[in-house]
């Protein structure tokens, strides 16, 4: 029998930089919607919750705004006004809890992370029996692989007995009056370093309870977890690959650095450019605009403008592939050749891959970054300035037929 009443408390106010791509991780878009959405959806899916409590950084309410506009309707009726996170995750869950003050101590609550797109309903009725049979209770999922211990030096000290060792997952589950005097007494001694809601009831000596957990229960937190979701939601989804070019040169000028693939290279010229004239960048970003037919890198950032004088190209690459994201994009691999006499480019290879792979939200080994000469053949031979050229593989969702 269900709880007469529960709320889902989703706490989105961290700022996920492992993540990559700029934007915090729960805003980052799968299959063309962020991850909040899905996360959302997944929260309404069954018929346990009653409501949903958001917790936002205060820079945040746009994007929070475009996560709850993808919901229907009768979803967005289901969400409460955002509370205003603090500068800690326990800080957050507090203001979530403040936000609640007004429910009965009877009221259950489920604390999930927003990063968590893939809960299930069974997982959510699970958390809601637990909560409601021992008051406080967390999902769990057995340790397969043998657990060391090391000391800072990285030599182990100790083989642990994983039979008694589990991981922790969200939604944890909770009596509402539980969990508010528990967070309230962590406060009162200062306590903000609690990284889940488990341990601040361990510390408040509650007795916690454990449920089973779900494997496709996924954190997102590193860019090859993105990777691994739009794999799980590849299934449902009809995709198309498709691949497209970007070309890109810059006469050398005054100077003694160029910009390429992001990073700084010493030279002892620069390029005539109006923003920083990395020409490996700019073919990027060529090629993702070109994929989605969205015109080239002069129609977003017009040279004209002198908003763009000296710009770092960076900000347009991590646009560009917002971009694609936005359509529901997949970028499974940007391939760049480099054309020029001088600077050797070699021992900045993997600097600027793994440069590229950071602004692009991709790992690096979905970079393929080559240097050639011509031949001391054209301008580029002739060292009057360099060029490159770009070709990126991208899936996208397949255009509905029309009606």
């Amino acid at each position: 029998m269900r709880h007469p009443s529960t709320v889902m408390l989703i706490v989105a106010a961290g700022r996920g930089v492992r993540a990559g791509e700029g934007l915090p991780k729960q805003y980052r878009h799968l299959a063309g919607v962020p991850v909040l959405t899905h996360t959302l959806r997944a929260c309404l899916a069954g018929e346990a919750v009653d409501r949903v409590q958001i917790v936002i950084h205060p820079d945040d309410r746009a994007l929070h705004d475009d996560a709850v506009a993808h919901l229907s309707e009768a979803q967005r009726l289901l969400i409460k006004p955002v509370a205003i996170g603090g500068a800690t995750r326990a800080a957050s869950v507090r203001q979530g809890l403040a936000a609640l003050e007004a429910l009965p101590d009877e009221t259950l609550v489920l604390i999930h992370d927003a990063a968590r797109p893939f809960l299930s309903p069974s997982l959510i009725d699970r958390a809601c029996a637990a909560a409601s049979r021992h008051g406080a209770a967390i999902p769990v999922l057995g340790v397969t692989d043998t657990v060391k211990e090391v000391d800072a030096a990285g030599l182990v000290i100790a083989t642990l007995d994983r039979s008694a060792l589990r991981t922790v997952q969200t939604p944890q589950a909770f009596r509402l009056g539980m969990i508010r005097v528990a967070h309230a007494a962590a406060e009162a001694q200062g306590r903000d370093d609690f990284t889940d809601d488990g341990a601040v009831m361990e510390w408040h000596g509650v007795a916690l309870a454990t449920f089973a957990g779900d494997s496709r229960n996924l954190k997102l937190t590193h860019p090859e977890d993105f990777v691994r979701a739009e794999s799980m939601l590849g299934p449902s989804l009809s995709m198309l690959t498709r691949v497209a070019t970007g070309y890109d040169v810059h006469a050398f000028g005054p100077g003694d650095h160029v910009w390429l693939g992001g990073v700084r290279v010493p030279h002892d010229r620069g390029v005539i450019a109006h923003s920083d004239g990395d020409v490996a960048l700019h073919a990027l970003c060529d090629a993702l605009f070109g994929v989605i037919g969205d015109g080239d890198i002069g129609v977003h950032f017009p040279p004209s403008d002198p908003q763009w004088r000296g710009a770092s190209s960076d900000r347009f690459l991590a646009f560009a592939c917002e971009r694609v994201r936005q359509r529901g994009g997949i970028i499974d691999h940007l391939d760049l050749s480099i054309v020029c006499e001088r600077p050797k480019i070699g021992p900045f290879r993997l600097a600027m891959q793994a440069r590229i792979a950071a602004i692009a939200g991709i790992a690096a080994e979905q970079i393929g970054l080559k240097a050639t000469t011509s031949e001391r053949l054209g301008f580029t031979g002739r060292s009057e300035g360099l060029a490159a050229l770009a070709t990126v593989t991208v899936r996208l969702p397949a255009p509905k037929a029309a009606s």
